[in-house]
């Protein structure tokens, strides 16, 4: 009998929670069982449209374009486009060179990582957080550090931590704001201050802003507006603000004016040579997407503020469960009282699929240390839906804890 061939411990490692949980809501339909799913931040799941123009864009330019490859670091019509776009949102001053486009924020994460780390660097990422970070970050054979979101502040970044759970190892900090789990939006004050220990302590901040027009209350303070001896890596994309999840488009731009990240940018288009280059079509109708009308983003905002205020009435109303309000994004990070009829946060979630169909994800998914006793929900869904889903969490809430 021949030896299977194994795949590498490092493929084999790799575990993103937001779509583990889809192996057992399969299996709950498959039993014949209606599922609800509210683990996945795709609003095009949803009664979200990708805006016509965008749409007819991307049919001409495959009927106009060559349809050949383009430039690696993405085609500069679109760079420039992105300039534009964050002078006008940020008063971001940076060129067409700054700018490298992506197969959406996930690939600039990968090639990011796999750019900055040797085996055993170390990266302080929020915790919690979206996953991909710590995936490619332990796929590189880096170390996660997760610094403290305090949840009774409403998920502001504990500074405090991040100043001591920083090492000679350590080579980047990441910001996500709006925040995937929390919904957070983070204040300028807190946004200075990592910045000032980004620059007190030469490392690069990272800061992940592809939500940044998604904002319910309050607003959204970019990275990019801190002072200029600040070495910066911002990553955005179109999936979510541009509706336009599946055509997989993102970029990131570099605010470096001490030339403390030109290593990492030879490396990074290294990388980027190798992958080719984006794809073309879609870079056409990315750029319409950021020159044409946006008046979409206010309904939008309108819709996702009615179902997060709704979102977080009705959580807070469970026996068991609290919530923080979501300020941006589409997400929010509730509590469990697991009152010892749970072990984790994942039997917590595994069980609810079972039971009533409802499909979260659980906390420890976004991070081990400070996840737990939690679950990530989303606020893309109509009313109804969110209300026959927290109706199903609350019997099933009800009957475990009588």
């Amino acid at each position: 009998m021949k030896t299977k061939i194994k795949a590498s411990r490092r493929s084999m490692g790799m575990n993103y929670a937001i779509r583990e949980v889809t192996v057992p809501a399969a299996a709950a339909r498959e039993a014949g069982m209606k599922t609800l799913d509210l683990n996945i931040g795709d609003p095009n799941k949803w009664d979200f449209e990708t805006p016509e123009y965008f749409k007819a864009t991307l049919r001409a330019a495959v009927d106009e374009t060559d349809n050949g490859y383009g430039d690696s670091q993405g085609n500069l019509d679109l760079r420039e486009a992105i300039v534009d776009r964050e002078l006008e949102k940020h008063g971001a001053h940076i060129s067409a060179s700054d700018v490298y486009v992506a197969a959406g924020v996930s690939e600039a994460i990968n090639v990011m990582m796999g750019t900055l780390i040797e085996p055993g660097d170390e990266i302080l990422v929020p915790g919690p957080g979206y996953p991909s970070y710590a995936q490619y970050i332990n796929f590189y054979e880096g170390r996660t550090v997760p610094y403290r979101q305090i949840e009774e502040e409403d998920w502001r970044p504990d500074t405090d931590m991040i100043r001591k759970r920083i090492s000679n190892r350590t080579k980047a900090m990441v910001i996500i704001n709006p925040n995937n789990p929390t919904g957070a939006v983070y204040d300028e004050k807190t946004i200075r201050e990592m910045g000032d220990i980004a620059a007190e302590y030469s490392i690069p901040l990272i800061s992940d802003e592809i939500y940044d027009k998604i904002i319910m209350e309050g607003t959204h303070f970019s990275a990019s507006q801190l002072s200029d001896d600040i070495p910066r890596i911002i990553f955005n994309g179109f999936s979510k603000v541009n509706l336009m999840p599946g055509w997989r488009m993102g970029y990131m731009y570099f605010m470096d004016n001490n030339g403390l990240l030109d290593e990492v940018r030879e490396g990074l288009m290294k990388q980027f040579r190798a992958r080719i280059c984006p794809n073309v079509p879609c870079q056409a109708a990315a750029r319409a997407s950021l020159q044409g009308p946006q008046e979409y983003i206010v309904d939008l905002n309108r819709k996702l503020k009615t179902r997060a205020d709704y979102t977080y009435k009705r959580l807070n109303e469970i026996d068991g469960i609290s919530t923080r309000r979501a300020k941006g994004a589409f997400y929010m990070f509730p509590s469990i009282d697991l009152k010892g009829t749970w072990s984790t946060d994942k039997d917590f979630v595994l069980d609810l699929i079972k039971e009533e169909g409802v499909v979260l994800v659980h906390g420890t998914g976004f991070c081990d240390e400070f996840g737990q006793g939690h679950f990530r929900t989303i606020t893309l869904p109509p009313l109804d839906v969110l209300e026959e889903s927290y109706d199903k969490l609350e019997r099933f809430m009800n009957r475990h804890r009588a």
